[in-house]
């Protein structure tokens, strides 16, 4: 073999020798620029290392074996990519030639970004650069661009805003890219520092030691007589076995020489604080001499492979580190400490100097027991004092995150004090173990150390002369240095008070009450828990407690004396609880009750969570711990919303160290994390211990200790914006009483208005620039706060202008509290307002009026209504003495939904009811704020208890308006904090705000991130009420969240946005869990926005690239609500009934892309939908629906079959599904020409079976599902059967006779009989076909039943109606019509020519009297509501006439003889004298069929028992109990099919219809409709309805006229009756009409199918009393 240069040739020569003679010629150029690299860097090691070879791989040896790169070994299937990494890994021992060559993988797909990272920026070139950019998350395309533009690292180092705009970069990638540039360029200028400092404490012996294996740390120093007898033995052996093992771990636990390592402090000199600890792989100052005697000096070992040796060999290497480095100490008069398991050495590149690693300690006596050599090492006359000066070996464990495995650094000390040491020397004899003999001995002769700098070096022999004279001088020295060191330093205490504020407050005068708190603590003993009280005042979110006695003697005991509370414990916070419902902030109070999780188990609880040992702890418990941070960190509190505050109370266990480490994690560092502690030992272990995850020095940082707890009670309460004055609330008796945090808590579904709101505000911390913040907020659109009309009753501020609204609404109120006809226990005030017009201000102004003489709160509508009704009677008896007396609660509802506030009124009056409690004024009045695009007309339906708020001012209002704006003008306030406020001023005028918006985005960047931001939040703000985008998602977006360095809690989202963002976005809070959001200031701009960005973009297009937009819908916090607004821009139909202007098919943006582009991007837009939300049905549903009203009805088909597939037993989906169908039958019926030919009518008739067999489908499904009624599917059975019928009157096959009966169709319906020309073709069809009338029969009479139940008509009856409005707004008449088309195909004059005993005739006579509109209960007491009442009786007698004239004789089926009946009732209130009416008894004779009979018959029979049988004067003069037996089973029959009918929806959202009253008279005359009693109602639809509902309706003086009261009366809040000779239960329209106690009452008498309905209930012989109610 050639040899290789020495160290000193050039390197040029290095390379040429390598490149000749090593024979690498055949490796590829860019490898060979690595390697020489490489040598350039360590040539001599490397050369040495790598011509030598190893044996750990067969083609390990390049120079012995020359091997060519098409040569090379197989590669493991890891490194196929690169072959030759694996050989250079095992035949090099320099680090640097490895990590330089594995470098040049950046060509391959295993590692492409390696080599980039070894070289400074300024290095680098376009490739580098490109590499880097692709790992910090830049879009790909903009990647290319760059590299394109040949960005090397200089110029990547000088890019700017300028040029990334220029090349097109949005400004969201802009703003990532330089911020990761800055992060890039500092972390290398760190880096860099720290190599240089480190640099120069290294001590290079690579070639002292030889025999020492290659990857182990140096043992011992470079001094001329290190310990090294141990190394120098046989190459074999243990110390060689050990030198492997430990090059495997090097490996793996080597840290790259790049990284830039934290720095710890040492030991404090002599301290034997077991608590302390190192932690590994940090690193300490490097090693060094004397400084000023005292002070120690360090000297470290490594240790690694003596620490594996037999007790022997460990003893003799330990033993003589330890005594060379004393002798030096002690001859020098030094401090000093000697470490043992810390890196000496940076030979090894993998390791820095100082670096901690520790040693595995078998046996502590083993280190102990070495320093026996002292007797043997030194003199006899100087063992005594060696052995006080050398102190025993201290073990201080090195802790690791990432490893169980124990380790230590152990360490001795060393204290030459002067009494001991003067005018002595120390020569010692070093112990060496010879490895032949297996024994210890000493070296031949003693020898003299010194420290000279860093190293502990022997004395020269011609200096000792010199050296002992200086002992006398160096005695001197030491015994001043020990005097100056005993003199008392004066410690200057630290100004902890100034640093508690600024760690709470950020630097501010005050706490922000804004911020929530998590507080994680241990054991509260008694003498802390008085000073604890500032706790009592923070805004808790949870606590993490590690006292399992807290709830018994500690911290929780005493909180919950101020505080409602809920306790959990740790699982609960993961879907491993027993109970699998881990807590969220939807259904467990988490933002309004403080949560508590005990995280060791509870002493006290006996359901099993004992607490267990720490071990135990770690083992079963650590991980729920872990979950439940993550949980709050990551999906419920969003981050700056919130302070971690550790209060050290007793002793800590690695627990608590666990829950800071795990927050660190989870909030990427300290800044919201803020630790106390009294006691400095507590906080030194915690300290200590948590060091693995964060430097001492940055706990120090955000860490307040020594304070006593007391002070920092006291210094947090000074430091509140409030003080801790009692809130008020008004009383009965005009008193004030005191409502205590723990009260009001407990009804946290109610935000409580009180007497004194906001008075505990310290007017003192407000200073006047948060003044005007909070008045600006107001004006530029958030909604109105109590402080804003505080401030205003201070004169802090401008006061609120009080619109004309406000006044109607105080008179209102005014009038339902003095009664007025609104006599009811819950009563209504309903304000409907345009978007930004005031409503919300207008009944907070209203609440704020009233909150001295009221009980006022919000409810919050994230709670049940049973939740809120609770919550409701509880305040409303809050200390008073009379429940019957207490002053009304006025809660204000925002926002609602209809079926909420219907279900809420429901609950809070039969709690009224239940309570019997009794009042002359209502208990609640319910003031109903809800947004609306057409208030007026709402207002118009219901003058009465509503007010409408407009954007249009009256002229005084509009003087107001303009008289605020100039003095907010004075005030030099910016005009975009009072947009919205000036925007009102001008009316929201069209022109003004398209004028307005353009002015405002003028020269705005279109293609920056946060105007496309700004186009998406104005989709959403336009389209969708109420919706807004969380500021988590916007800074998503904008990429701000990615950000993991410190950032200010002062941070402010608008100020990382354009100017015209600023402007138009206002930042709100939702009410429920806190979470800030974003708005565009009023819906009418954001509409204009989009009008006026989109340019020629058009909004499908906008919605489809916010579908596409990973970051928000990939964003945790406010996720729900998000997908929820997305859906709804999709999905959410307009409704009338919600205020909206129009009923719509679709939701307004999928109307608005089909109308202005074309329905093909409407549908694009909702399949993408589809997608994205998990293949939602509904989606699906929507398709299909969208599908069919285009008439694509094969891709209607499809989607109706996708969203069946999801919800099979779904009655919507399935209904959905039948309107396909039906849809399409009428789309190819419509196009059917006349030659049309056989295949295709079967088609159509195919077509039309499947859509019946759908809603058929729908009904069965609608029946299962107990919470909601869905009649839908006989509606569209009856309208495809129908139009099924007239397509088959038109076909050839049925000839119509010249008059255009349709005979031959009759008869092939009802009928065996089948025409020759259809009986093959049309095969199975027959049977289903003859089935048709039977169905359409039966869904039109439940239609029909189902109508007789409840009030149906929405509205008032219009000239103009489609034939689906008139379905849902008027379904009687539809159902009128609908029974007229059927009749007509199933009316023959062949069959009614027969006998009337045949079922033909009787089927003819049935039609007939269909067609004629009777048939039906329905349709029979539809005539009452005909204006033309002689009409109705005409149309009636002719239906009489159709019956038999002797129906005792000739029996009559169930049905017809119900409607018989029916027909006489009714005729009789239409024209009472008519000649073909019935006795009331023949009538009862008849009716009896229905009590005997032992079959189930409708409802509508009990119903006409009731009314038939109830007592008559004229008839029933003796007491019948017979006729009880008949009312009593009719009674409870009705009330069984009643429940059966209801299911489990809520009887609010289907109202009983109250068909008759009991008049005055007797017979049939004694029956009175309801429309007789509306007649005599002047008013609309609406305000009738009104009028009933208030029970104004019984002030008409006619109505008494002719309805008669009856007596009865309560018992235990229950109403009676009696019948002829029993009593029976009578229903109250409302439970709260009925007066407590016993009492005799009268009422008017109403029959409905759920039985008798009692009305306008008064007590007996005292109306006019103050107990009285009416209804």
């Amino acid at each position: 073999m050639v040899a290789p240069p020495s160290n000193s040739t050039a390197k040029k020569g290095v390379e040429t020798w390598w490149l000749e003679n090593v024979h690498l010629k055949h490796l590829p150029v860019f490898l060979l620029t690595d390697i020489r690299s490489a040598i350039y860097e360590s040539p001599g090691r490397a050369l040495q290392e790598h011509t030598r070879g190893s044996d750990s791989h067969p083609c390990s040896g390049l120079a012995r074996q020359q091997v060519g790169a098409a040569s090379l070994c197989p590669p493991p299937p890891s490194e196929k990519h690169f072959p030759c990494r694996q050989i250079w890994q095992g035949s090099t021992g320099d680090p640097s030639l490895t990590q330089g060559f594995c470098s040049l993988t950046a060509g391959f797909p295993s590692s492409k970004a390696m080599d980039y990272r070894k070289l400074p920026v300024n290095e680098w070139n376009e490739n580098d650069v490109k590499c880097w950019l692709e790992s910090t998350g830049i879009k790909k395309e903009y990647v290319e661009k760059l590299h394109a533009e040949e960005v090397t690292g200089p110029a990547l180092m000088e890019l700017d805003e300028s040029f990334l705009k220029n090349i097109g970069m949005k400004g969201g990638q802009i703003h990532m890219l330089i911020c990761k540039r800055n992060q890039l360029l500092q972390l290398q200028e760190n880096a860099q520092q720290a190599k240089h400092s480190s640099s120069k404490a290294e001590r290079t012996d690579a070639q002292t030691d030889p025999v020492r294996p290659k990857n182990a740390p140096t043992e011992g120093t470079s001094g001329g007589d290190s310990c090294g007898p141990v190394d120098t033995t046989s190459r074999d052996g243990t110390t060689a076995t050990s030198g492997k093992r430990q090059r495997k771990s090097n490996k793996s636990q080597a840290q790259s020489t790049d990284e830039v390592l934290e720095l710890s402090n040492c030991r404090p000199f002599r301290s034997q604080n077991a608590d302390f600890k190192y932690v590994r792989d940090r690193v300490l100052a490097p090693e060094s001499g004397v400084i000023d005697l005292i002070t120690p000096c360090h000297e470290y070992k490594s240790f690694a492979t003596a620490a594996e040796l037999n007790k022997n060999q460990l003893q003799s290497k330990f033993a003589c580190e330890v005594i060379r480095f004393a002798s030096a100490c002690m001859n020098i008069r030094t401090n000093g400490t000697i470490h043992f398991g810390i890196m000496d050495s940076v030979e090894d590149r993998g390791w820095k100097h100082g670096q901690i690693v520790g040693i595995k300690v078998k046996e502590r006596e083993y280190y102990v027991d070495a320093l026996d050599y002292i007797e043997k090492c030194f003199s006899e006359d100087v063992q005594e004092v060696a052995r006080k000066c050398i102190h025993p070996p201290v073990f201080v464990e090195v802790i690791s995150k990432d490893s169980q495995e124990q380790r230590f650094v152990v360490e001795v000390d060393i204290e030459p004090t002067s009494s001991l040491v003067k005018n002595r020397c120390f020569e010692v004899y070093l112990p060496k173990y010879i490895e032949k003999s297996q024994k210890v001995t000493l070296t031949k002769e003693r020898a003299l150390y010194q420290r000279l700098g860093a190293k502990s070096e022997p004395v020269e022999h011609n200096d000792l002369v010199t050296f002992i004279q200086g002992l006398q001088n160096r005695d001197a020295q030491r015994e001043n240095a020990e005097l100056s060191s005993r003199q008392v330093h004066t410690e200057i205490s630290q100004n902890l008070g100034r640093k508690l504020s600024i760690l709470l407050n950020d630097g501010k005068s005050y706490i922000d009450d804004s911020l929530r708190y998590i507080l994680v603590t241990n054991r509260c003993e008694n003498d802390n828990l008085n000073s604890i009280n500032f706790l009592m005042r923070l805004n808790i979110f949870c606590v993490f407690d590690f006292d399992e006695d807290s709830n018994v003697s500690g911290l929780y005991s005493k909180y919950k004396e101020h505080h409602t509370t809920r306790s959990y414990f740790l699982q609960d916070f993961s879907n491993e609880s027993k109970t699998g419902n881990p807590p969220t902030q939807k259904h467990l109070c988490l933002f309004d009750q403080t949560s508590w999780i005990f995280c060791n188990g509870r002493t006290d609880f006996l359901g099993g969570e004992k607490p267990c040992d720490e071990n135990t702890w770690i083992r079963t418990k650590k991980k729920y711990l872990k979950k439940a941070i993550t949980l709050i960190c990551d999906e419920i509190l969003p981050k700056r919303s919130f302070i971690v505050l550790f209060l050290l109370l007793s002793p800590v266990q690695k627990p608590l160290v666990d829950a800071f480490q795990e927050f660190y994690t989870e909030m990427n560092g300290t800044e919201y994390i803020v630790c106390i502690a009294e006691s400095r030992e507590n906080y030194g272990k915690w300290a200590n211990i948590a060091q693995a995850s964060c430097s001492i020095e940055t706990l120090e940082q955000c860490s307040v200790v020594g304070m006593k707890l007391s002070h920092v009670d006291a210094t947090i309460q000074t430091m509140l914006p409030s003080t801790a004055q009692p809130r008020h609330l008004p009383v009965s008796t005009r008193g004030l009483c005191t409502l205590p945090s723990l009260e009001e808590e407990k009804l946290f579904s109610l935000e409580i208005l009180c007497v004194d709101q906001c008075d505990d505000i310290k007017l003192d911390f407000l200073t006047e620039k948060e003044t005007q913040e909070i008045e600006q907020n107001f004006y530029q659109g958030r909604k109105i706060i109590w402080e804003n009309f505080w401030l205003a009753d201070k004169k802090r501020c401008g006061e609120i202008i009080e619109r004309e609204a406000c006044k109607d609404a105080s008179k209102l109120l005014d009038d339902i509290l003095q009664g007025s006809g609104h006599n009811c226990s819950v009563a209504k005030l309903k304000i409907f307002h345009h978007p930004g017009s005031g409503g919300s201000t207008i009944s907070r102004q209203v609440l704020w009026k009233r909150r001295k003489d009221l009980r006022c709160a919000v409810i919050k509508t994230s709670y049940p209504p049973a939740t809120v009704c609770e919550h409701a009677l509880a305040f409303r008896e809050y200390e008073e003495k009379d429940i019957c007396h207490c002053l009304p609660v006025l809660l204000l509802i925002e926002d609602y939904d209809e079926d909420y506030l219907e279900e809420l009124r429901y609950e809070l009056m039969d709690a009224v009811s239940t309570r019997k409690i009794n009042s002359p004024r209502p208990y609640f009045i319910l003031m109903c704020c809800r947004r609306s695009n057409d208030p007026e007309r709402l207002c118009k339906a219901s003058p009465l208890d509503t007010v409408a708020v407009t954007h249009k001012l009256t002229d005084s209002e509009k003087t107001l308006f303009r008289t605020k704006l100039e003095k907010l003008k004075q005030k030099d306030v910016k005009p975009e904090f009072i947009l919205t406020f000036v925007l009102m001023c001008e009316e929201f005028n069209e022109t003004y705000v398209r004028d307005f918006v353009g002015h405002i985005l003028q020269g705005i960047d279109r293609s920056s991130r946060d105007t496309r931001l700004m186009c998406y939040v104005a989709l959403l703000n336009f389209y969708v009420p109420n919706s807004y985008v969380s500021l988590s998602h916007c800074e998503a977006f904008l990429g701000l969240g990615v950000y993991t360095e410190r950032i200010s809690r002062a941070y402010d989202f608008k100020s990382h946005l354009s100017e015209q963002a600023r402007m138009i976005f206002i930042e709100l809070r939702e009410s429920t869990t806190y979470i800030s959001s974003v708005q565009i200031i009023h819906c009418l701009v954001a509409k204009e926005i989009l009008h006026q960005l989109s340019g020629n973009e058009p909004q499908s297009q906008l919605a489809m690239t916010l579908l596409q937009e990973k970051t928000l819908f990939g964003n945790r916090f406010g996720r729900d609500e998000f997908i929820k607004f997305i859906r709804d821009l999709f999905i959410r139909r307009d409704k009338r009934s919600r205020g909206d202007n129009t009923d719509t098919l679709f939701s307004p943006f999928i109307e608005h892309v089909c109308k202005a582009e074309d329905c093909e991007k409407a549908i694009a837009i909702l399949k993408a939908a589809y997608e994205l939300l998990g293949k939602d049905p509904f989606f699906a549903q929507q398709l299909a629906r969208l599908h069919y009203t285009n008439e694509k009805f094969k891709d209607a088909e499809y989607w109706a079959g996708v969203a069946k597939s999801h919800l099979p037993n779904d009655s919507y989906i399935l209904d959905t599904e039948g309107q396909v169908y039906r849809r399409w039958f009428s789309f190819t019926v419509d196009k059917m020409s006349q030659d049309d030919i056989p295949e295709n009518i079967i088609q159509k008739i195919k077509i039309a079976l499947k859509a019946i067999e759908c809603f058929r489908a729908a009904q069965q499904a609608a029946k299962a599902e107990r919470d909601i009624m869905n009649n839908a599917g006989y509606f569209g059975e009856v309208e495809v059967g129908c139009r099924l019928l007239k397509f088959l009157s038109m076909l050839p096959v049925f000839h119509r006779s010249p008059e255009g009966e349709c005979s031959e169709l009759v008869k092939y319906l009802i009928t065996d009989y089948i025409p020759k020309d259809i009986e093959k073709t049309w095969g199975r069809l027959h049977s289903r076909l003859k089935g048709l009338r039977q169905n359409v029969y039966n869904a039109l009479e439940w239609i029909s039943e189902d109508l007789s139940y409840f009030q149906t008509d929405k509205t008032p009856e219009k000239e103009e109606e489609d034939e689906k409005e008139e379905q849902v707004y008027n379904p009687r008449k539809w159902l009128k019509r609908q029974s007229e088309v059927y009749a007509k195909f199933f009316i023959s004059p062949s069959f009614t020519e027969e006998s009337n005993a045949s079922p033909e005739s009787q089927l003819m006579r049935r039609m007939n009297i269909y067609k004629k509109g009777g048939g039906s209960v329905t349709n029979i007491l539809s005539f009452l509501t005909d204006k033309k009442e002689t009409r109705s009786a005409e149309k009636l007698e002719v239906i009489l006439s159709f019956y038999t004239e002797n129906p005792q004789r000739d029996r009559l089926e169930d049905n017809d003889l119900i409607n018989y009946i029916l027909c006489h009732i009714t005729l009789s209130c239409l024209a009472p004298g008519s000649a073909k009416l019935l006795p009331l008894q023949t009538l009862r004779d008849l009716s009896v069929r229905f009590f005997k009979g032992k079959r189930q018959f409708p409802a509508s029979a009990y119903f006409l028992l009731t009314l038939l049988h109830w007592p008559d004067e004229a008839l029933d003069k003796e007491p019948s109990p017979e006729k009880d037996e008949i009312l009593n089973s009719a009674l409870q029959t009705l009330k069984r099919l009643y429940d059966i009918k209801m299911k489990d929806v809520p009887t609010r959202k289907k109202r009983i219809y109250t068909h008759f009253f009991l008049g005055k008279g007797y017979g049939l005359h004694k029956i009175v409709h309801k429309t007789k009693i509306d007649k005599l109602i002047s008013g609309s639809l609406d305000e009738r309805r009104m009028k009933w509902l208030h029970g104004s309706v019984w002030n008409v003086e006619k109505i008494h006229d002719i309805l008669k009261r009856v007596s009865g009366w309560t018992k235990d809040r229950n109403l009676f009756i009696r019948g002829h000779v029993k009593e029976f239960p009578i229903l109250p329209l409302h439970r709260d009409s009925v007066p407590p106690g016993n009492e005799n009452v009268t009422f008017y008498l109403g029959f409905s199918f759920n039985g008798l309905v009692a009305f306008n209930i008064k007590v007996e012989n005292n109306p006019t009393a103050s107990t009285t109610r009416s209804v």
